[in-house]
């Protein structure tokens, strides 16, 4: 769990693809001879031509791309990204069939996903098992008799991967990156947003309604009484009503010094004396531990309120809840079904289920990332393109410096400090080198539920032997698999997966001005994170330090928030609009990675300008390139969960929220006042 990991987009998909990458990848402007072989990327039937591109230009660059594209019922959003990771779980597929069909000795990683896979496939044994796998579990949170029955058995449920009251990871220091440190995390909401629980607009009122009643029949679905289930339902609500109230909201959850509280784990027992903090934390593998960030004091404090305040009863009903919740999608099909229809279908809008064999990859997937991992790169992405991605970051890099040296809002001081932490950046691509040991993670053919407590339980166990150690720069936090980016600001990383590293963010065929106008932007994404209003509170080391002069951080807030307003200002759906301060970093990242990618191109083709290619300027196919990362189509009801839970605004305002401050646009368009995307240029964002 990291809390200030930025990735590219929200709710990460996995998977798998071809990546011939030691011949797709260009680091620099092609000669005018290459050039004349390579296309101009853009797929012409992605496009809307009835629309102009001076009046909806997302409708314009991605209206074909979303007509041949239209959802299908297992999908609440589908885009390019979702396609991507579809083709690639098909080939991911494959890997996991052939290994699941042969026999393996027993411990390999092998035996490992094939009795993972095949346990996930078996329906009939689902059936026929219907919630017997969580019976004892059921049974042991029943017999609870007081606050010491809870706190000896939470660590145990935290362990298998449920959040009751709050969670527990081990990451870095904030105030000292090179070292890990036990931190605690607000939880315990089985509906992810504290809106949900105390806002009362309409929309919001009918999801908590209809949660009320999914969880009733998730109670009886795993032999509850109407009556019992009912009031166990009441209970729930309680304790999950108090658990939101007390937990920071999304905008203040993006404060890093409002989450950071280190404590010694003495102060911590005065803060919250209802746990006996040494016990917890031994009974999760973390004894002897003297210091803890204790993230949301406040939460924890209400939770050691609500432990000695509500009934035992009520307490019983919750971590039963708990345990069902996080189950539910392991056991039988009647279960999972319900499951789906509150989650999938009241929450996202989604009309049907996907496959078994997609939800039984995602699993493998997940338990045994790296193994997989290991198996992908062998067979799909050559050594050399690291090499070859390593030169394009380093252009980037370039570019975002000579940016900021340009900055007239700067000082010199601030700029040096500046450059540096960019100097410093750890760039990771592909792969790790280094890959994760299975060798203690054991699958067995008993049920599918009990495989995903055991790897739940060896994920935590791996994460908490980190505490007290120093941070390993060379860990990964996606697996190559993974179609995402991600930047961290306690190790000052970015991180490019081979899963994003194909076709629409990279086409080997096309030239610089589509590549630059795609991966060049999600590289210049991810650096420009480590300078939006998260990241550039931490200096070069990752440490949560000032690295400003008051004026510039002055002169730095001030054009954030021009950004912050102009996003609030969004209608997403009627009635609702974006929160531009919750989305603020991301974008400022798109912002900046657009500056920046364009820049490095212009940079890259100067000496050999690009030629017009399928009626397009150079200049117009790096923005149509951009526009078509982010092409898809979405439910009413995605919109308005993304909105309430997703830091990153939806691909639509990615697009055409974005593009009105980048005056090259403007220029590549012919985009003029009297135009419908036309933004005045006092209302314009510029900062990086």
């Amino acid at each position: 769990m990291n809390k200030k990991n930025y990735s590219l987009s929200s709710f990460p998909l996995q998977g798998l693809g071809v990546i011939l990458f030691a011949l797709m990848l260009m680091t620099t402007a092609c000669n005018s001879k290459k050039d004349a072989n390579l296309s101009a990327g853009i797929q012409l039937a992605n496009l809307d031509t009835t629309v102009s591109p001076n009046v909806d230009f997302y409708q314009y660059a991605c209206g074909g791309w979303m007509k041949n594209n239209p959802l299908t019922g297992e999908y609440s959003r589908f885009g390019s990204f979702d396609k991507l990771a579809e083709n690639n779980r098909e080939q991911l597929k494959g890997l996991i069939e052939e290994i699941a069909s042969k026999p393996a000795q027993n411990g390999t990683v092998e035996q490992k996903i094939a009795d993972f896979f095949n346990l996930a496939m078996d329906s009939t044994k689902l059936n026929a098992d219907g919630f017997e796998p969580i019976q004892n579990e059921l049974k042991k949170i029943a017999e609870i008799k007081n606050v010491t029955d809870i706190l000896k058995l939470t660590p145990e449920l935290l362990l298998s991967g449920l959040d009751p009251y709050f969670s527990i990871y081990v990451g870095a220091d904030p105030m000292n990156s090179s070292m890990e440190m036990v931190q605690t995390y607000q939880s315990g909401i089985s509906l992810g947003q504290r809106d949900y629980y105390i806002e009362n607009d309409a929309h919001t009122k009918e999801i908590r309604e209809k949660y009320k009643s999914h969880v009733v029949k998730m109670f009886q679905l795993v032999g509850f009484e109407p009556a019992d289930a009912q009031k166990n339902m009441e209970s729930v609500m309680t304790i999950e009503t108090r658990l939101a109230k007390a937990a920071f909201d999304k905008v203040k959850l993006r404060d890093p010094h409002a989450n950071y509280n280190k404590m010694t784990v003495v102060d911590l027992q005065k803060l919250v004396p209802a746990v006996n903090w040494n016990e917890y934390l031994t009974a999760l593998g973390l004894k002897d531990i003297k210091d803890i960030n204790a993230s949301q004091k406040e939460s924890l404090v209400e939770v050691g309120k609500i432990l000695t305040s509500e009934p035992i009863p009520a307490q019983i009903a919750y971590l039963q809840w708990k345990l069902i919740d996080e189950s539910a999608t392991y056991l039988s099909d009647s279960i999972y079904a319900q499951n789906f229809d509150f989650y999938g279908k009241t929450m996202s809008g989604k009309e049907e289920q996907s496959p078994r064999w997609k939800r039984a990859v995602s699993t493998v997937d997940e338990a045994l990332g790296e193994a997989v991992g290991q198996m992908y790169v062998k067979k799909y992405f050559p050594v050399e393109a690291k090499e070859r991605m390593l030169k394009l970051v380093a252009n980037l890099q370039e570019s975002l410096s000579e940016r900021i040296n340009a900055l007239s809002w700067m000082g010199d001081s601030t700029k040096i400090k500046a450059n540096e932490k960019l100097k410093a950046f750890y760039v990771k691509i592909g792969y790790p080198d280094k890959w994760r040991d299975y060798s203690k993670l054991d699958i067995t053919k008993d049920s599918y539920y009990a495989n995903i407590m055991k790897a739940n339980k060896f994920e935590n166990e791996y994460n908490f032997a980190k505490a007290g150690k120093k941070v390993d720069k060379t860990k990964w936090q996606m697996t190559p698999q993974t179609v995402n980016a991600y930047y961290d600001p306690s190790t000052n990383e970015i991180c490019f997966p081979a899963g994003i590293l194909q076709y629409p963010f990279f086409d080997m065929n096309a030239d610089d001005a589509f590549n630059y106008g795609a991966i060049g932007v999600v590289i210049g994404h991810e650096m420009t994170h480590g300078f939006d209003d998260q990241g550039c509170q931490y200096d070069k080391d990752g440490n949560l330090k000032n690295w400003w002069t008051a004026s510039d951080k002055k002169n730095f807030n001030s054009r954030a928030n021009v950004m912050a307003d102009y996003f609030d200002q969004i209608v997403v759906a009627p009635g609702v609009n974006g929160n531009g301060k919750f989305t603020l970093g991301e974008n400022i990242a798109d912002h900046g990675g657009l500056q920046v990618s364009f820049q490095a191109f212009k940079n890259a083709t100067k000496a050999s300008p690009l030629a017009v290619k399928d009626g397009f300027k150079p200049e117009q196919r790096f923005f149509l390139a951009y526009a078509n990362v982010w092409a898809g189509n979405i439910r009413p009801e995605e919109i308005l969960q993304r909105t309430k839970a997703d830091p990153h605004s939806l691909g639509k305002w990615r697009v055409n929220g974005a593009l009105p401050h980048i005056q090259n646009w403007y220029d590549a368009f012919g985009i003029k006042v009297s135009d419908k995307m036309y933004l005045a240029q006092e209302k314009r964002v510029s900062i990086w």
